[in-house]
């Protein structure tokens, strides 16, 4: 029957070395006889040693795991995108060598979850985090990056804030809409509205602008009746058309949505009241997600490449955890225009 409950000291006295040298072994310096190693090691797989995560990290140590934080209300596992991200997120730690913790935020107005993903932090159980679905500014977030944590930011963007902690990873929302826009404008249309995404996140306001410069651009009316408020559920945009459709608003001839799910969201409404896509509206939606080319009709939308978005966030956090990156890390991903069946052209409008 194999000892339980060995230590360092315990090791040393059966392999016949000192202490030190047990810890030089476990940490795997290069200073050490390989048949001393060996007599260490031999030990150390006879007992099943597993050295003290806590007592490594007290001595500084790494402990290759990085938190992965999702912020959503509703529930995490029924979205096919949220998925693909973190599981890309997931396999990329893996890929270099790092656990993954994974919590999700439902309100980051309760105290008590707040202060359980600080504490995640200040206890060192992880090298550093990335959150997904933060408001742009989401003040625990920044008390983490002014306490000097490495810290990964899924769609953030702050004037003035680049401390070297911070690694941020946008989508060029003002391409993506100019793509969308031009689009539109070539199949002939004139009367372009936009269903917007959630204003307390980077995306909302970014896209808006973007959808008002392109609009600008190409010399098209921006009528404040085509612009419609949502956020970036599939529920916030059948609420949101809905809303608009029982006020008999006028429907202009294409819209652009904030995001693909809204877009599903919105042609639900849609067709509840009767109405169809494209014979209707056209619609453009963001993100091509993975339901996309499945719907009826297959939808228009701008790609985003998700997985390497997520891989290259995670790999420049663990080259920030390991000092072979330093400094403020934003950077951006493009956008693809994927045509499919959900815009037709329009010779008047």
């Amino acid at each position: 029957m194999k000892k339980t409950g060995i230590d360092s000291v315990e090791i040393a006295r059966l392999a016949g070395v000192s202490r030190s040298t047990v810890s030089r072994v476990i940490n795997n310096y290069s200073n050490v006889p390989p048949e001393t190693r060996e007599k260490v090691m031999q030990v150390i797989r006879q007992y099943n040693y597993v050295p003290n995560a806590s007592a490594q990290v007290l001595a500084g140590k790494r402990t290759r795991t990085i938190g992965l934080f999702m912020i959503e209300a509703g529930h995490v596992s029924a979205d096919i995108l949220t998925n693909l991200m973190l599981a890309s997120i997931i396999e990329n730690a893996s890929t270099l060598g790092y656990y993954v913790l994974t919590r999700i935020i439902r309100n980051t107005r309760d105290e008590d979850a707040v202060r359980s993903v600080k504490e995640i932090f200040y206890q060192r159980r992880i090298d550093g985090g990335i959150f997904i679905g933060a408001a742009n500014r989401e003040p625990f977030i920044e008390e983490l990056v002014a306490e000097g944590f490495m810290v990964g930011i899924v769609d953030q963007e702050l004037s003035g804030n680049a401390e070297p902690n911070r690694i941020v990873a946008n989508f060029d929302n003002h391409g993506g809409m100019r793509l969308a826009v031009e689009y539109l404008h070539k199949l002939g249309h004139r009367r372009i509205g936009v269903l917007n995404g959630d204003m307390n996140r980077c995306s909302g306001p970014s896209k808006y602008e973007g959808f008002l410069a392109a609009m600008r651009h190409y010399g098209l009316e921006i009528d404040p009746q085509r612009v419609l408020p949502g956020g970036f559920s599939e529920e916030s945009g059948y609420q949101s058309m809905s809303r608009f459709l029982d006020e008999g608003m006028p429907l202009p001839s294409a819209m652009i949505m904030a995001n693909d799910s809204v877009a599903f969201g919105a042609i639900r409404a849609l067709q509840e009241h009767g109405l169809q896509v494209p014979r209707d509206l056209s619609v453009i939606g963001f993100d091509d997600h993975p339901l996309s080319s499945r719907t009826h009709p297959a939808l228009t939308t701008l790609k985003v490449d998700f997985a390497d978005m997520m891989g290259t966030l995670t790999a420049s956090l663990v080259r920030h955890i390991e000092g072979e990156e330093t400094g403020y890390a934003p950077f951006s991903v493009r956008n693809d225009l994927i045509v499919r069946d959900s815009c037709r052209p329009i010779i008047f409008s």
